[in-house]
């Protein structure tokens, strides 16, 4: 397999960083001047905060962890699989309910609605590392990872942006009702905290426990389960934009930053091979190299052997053969 892959070498082309060019003039102009986007910010710092309470020991039981671990897991797949692999590049079908709930699982990890974030990212591919890019490191760190998120984006936000990026989304009715009425959105993300309050609740009581414990079984689930799992999905999902576009090796020139991280593609089970993605966005697989081990790919591909997914999109050297 790796006979069939152009590695980049030292000429590949870089773009200016914030080293060689003033912050300010890497900044893209759709969010100048600054001005911050409230709801983002207090939501990504509220639910920081909420994600403390993890320091306290009442908060705390092994349940909780392992919840909080499996949730990274189900719940980021609605963000790679789902709003990612699926809506923005189409790498794959499945029938409507199954796409319904990846998106769901999406809208769960308080990561905008499925159109806003494709919105986002099909720009990102277009501009790539380049300045209208909404989240690039040529910027800095800090900006590609989410201090983009904490200002207002005139084109992301905008309608004309909504109807030339996710027109296909909103032929679906689904992700027209969501889009219209925001406080839908909110409503399911929200569900989650009795959902997961009351499993650990009865699920204590049922197992023997007195109602002390059950509680505090209970809010142990929204801490773990919900907050520092939310916390971690972003953190997880918003290295792919910073580290994987700073750090790590390309097997292909792309013209722009992105990079192959080991590290990000262990977190995130597979998007972290970028530069893989970036040289074929339409493939449902990142692994290129025998190496580059592609969980996510492994996934759909065991929802096609349950009859849940169909027409996958190889990565396009293996289309070549």
């Amino acid at each position: 397999m790796a006979s069939s892959i152009e590695t980049a070498d030292a000429d590949t082309p870089t773009k200016p960083n914030s080293d060689t060019q003033e912050h300010s003039n890497n900044l893209p102009d759709a969010v100048q001047p600054l001005r911050v986007n409230w709801i983002y910010s207090v939501t990504i710092g509220l639910i920081h905060v909420l994600s403390l309470l993890a320091f306290f020991p009442y908060f705390f039981s092994w349940t909780g962890v392992i919840v909080m671990l499996l949730g990274i897991h189900v719940f980021g797949q609605g963000i790679t699989i789902g709003y990612h692999r699926l809506l923005t590049h189409r790498s794959f079908r499945c029938p409507k309910w199954v796409e319904h709930c990846f998106a769901i699982l999406g809208i769960s990890c308080f990561e905008d609605s499925p159109v806003r974030w494709v919105v986002v990212h099909r720009i990102h591919h277009v501009h790539s590392d380049e300045k209208p890019d909404p989240h690039s490191p040529i910027v800095n760190f800090i900006w590609s990872h989410f201090g983009w998120l904490m200002v207002r984006n005139r084109v992301t936000h905008s309608i004309g942006a909504t109807d030339k990026f996710a027109k296909d989304l909103l032929r679906d009715p689904f992700y027209m009702y969501i889009e219209k009425r925001p406080y839908v959105q909110l409503l399911i993300a929200l569900a989650q905290i009795p959902v997961f309050f009351l499993a650990g609740y009865l699920g204590s009581l049922w197992a023997g426990s007195g109602q002390a414990a059950a509680l505090q079984l209970g809010l142990s689930l929204i801490v773990w389960g919900v907050y520092v799992r939310v916390v971690a999905v972003w953190h997880i999902t918003w290295s792919v934009n910073s580290l994987s576009h700073m750090f790590g090796y390309q097997n292909y020139k792309t013209g722009e930053l992105s990079r192959n991280n080991w590290f990000v593609a262990l977190l995130t089970v597979g998007e972290g091979w970028h530069n893989n993605h970036h040289e074929d966005p339409s493939a449902a697989s990142v692994q290129h190299r025998w190496w580059e081990i592609d969980i996510s790919y492994y996934e759909i591909r065991l929802l096609e052997k349950l009859g849940l997914a169909s027409e996958i999109i190889v990565p396009r050297h293996l289309r070549r053969k």
